[in-house]
């Protein structure tokens, strides 16, 4: 039997992988609900690979370049590719942007406007992510929730886990050192009138922002350099800003009503990038940082290749010709 504490994005992965291997798991948390009290239910759930690498080390885009593969087994995922513009006078963001990263094509306004017609005449040059996706986060959790209980992963919801488990998956409830927090903060919008089908990201200088649609003229909008440790709510001037960049998006974001806002603290060791760490009997997958969909499935595989050393080279075998 492996014991897990904790039933967010990291832990419900690893589940779902040692189940697949056939293992017998249970899994402790806290909250009542799936993503209950969980920091992924933030998150903008952009499996974007080849866009996080214009800031992140090139072991992100190699771990996370099968997520949406990974993903699609469980929840439904919008393999829509990822849209970078800038405003005319920003474009040195587009460049430095392209320099840094891989894996997209450039754009023009005609083509800008071919794939997102909201967008049709904003736009003269941009970079075209292919290959990126998306999903939900919130369904997400919920249906790999689902998944694994289906396999057979007994949750108990309510429930503290015993002082020793297997695998711990607690995020900043850890004792783990080095562990930061570094803060997320996100708003959803309802904008019927402003139909677009993928994520977009608008880089500026102050406010680099993405956007990501979530069905039925819904939108949740959220800030890559918006980060401190602060875990109060989300304050005017980080909201201020976003919704100021969704109106440079487009301007029909100035009659979206805002229908949530949110913030939460990402568990981040300090080159941000995930770890399996054990300590004291107990194995603990931690330091997802803003990467937590594109990155849990890769760290729940090295999780379940740890615990169970005997099915490795047979599970690699298996994810490399599925």
């Amino acid at each position: 039997m492996i014991t897990i504490a904790g039933a967010g994005l990291a832990g419900l992965a690893c589940a779902y992988e040692l189940a697949q291997r056939g293992s017998a798991v249970t899994v402790y948390e806290r909250g009542e609900t799936p993503g209950d009290s969980s920091v992924a239910r933030f998150a903008g759930g952009m499996l974007a690979p080849w866009c996080e690498r214009e800031s992140a080390e090139e072991e992100v885009v190699n771990l996370g370049s099968r997520a949406s593969d990974w993903w699609a087994k469980i929840t439904p995922v919008h393999r829509r590719g990822t849209l970078v513009v800038a405003p005319a006078r920003d474009r040195a963001e587009l460049t430095r942007f392209a320099r840094r990263t891989s894996g997209y094509r450039s754009v023009d306004g005609a083509e800008i406007g071919a794939l997102e017609p909201a967008l049709a005449g904003r736009f003269a040059q941009g970079l075209f992510f292919e290959q990126e996706a998306h999903l939900d986060p919130r369904r997400a959790l919920r249906d790999l929730s689902a998944k694994v209980q289906e396999l057979g992963v007994e949750i108990r919801y309510g429930s503290p886990a015993p002082a020793r488990v297997t695998l711990d998956c607690t995020g900043m409830a850890a004792p783990l050192p080095g562990l930061r927090p570094v803060r997320g903060e996100m708003a959803i919008l309802h904008c019927p009138e402003v139909e677009i089908t993928r994520t977009l990201r608008l880089l500026h200088p102050r406010m680099p922002l993405y956007l990501v649609p979530r069905g039925e003229g819904h939108f949740m909008i959220g800030g890559t350099m918006i980060e401190s440790s602060s875990d109060r709510a989300i304050t005017l001037r980080s909201l201020s800003e976003l919704l100021s960049a969704a109106f440079a998006l487009h301007p029909g974001f100035a009659e979206a009503s805002v229908v949530e806002t949110g913030a939460g603290l990402r568990p981040a060791f300090p080159d941000n990038l995930p770890r399996l760490t054990e300590q004291d009997g107990t194995l603990y997958l931690n330091g997802l940082y803003r990467h937590g969909f594109l990155l849990a499935p890769a760290m729940a595989q090295q999780a379940a290749d740890h615990l169970l050393p005997e099915t490795s080279d047979e599970d690699h075998r298996e994810r490399q010709t599925a």
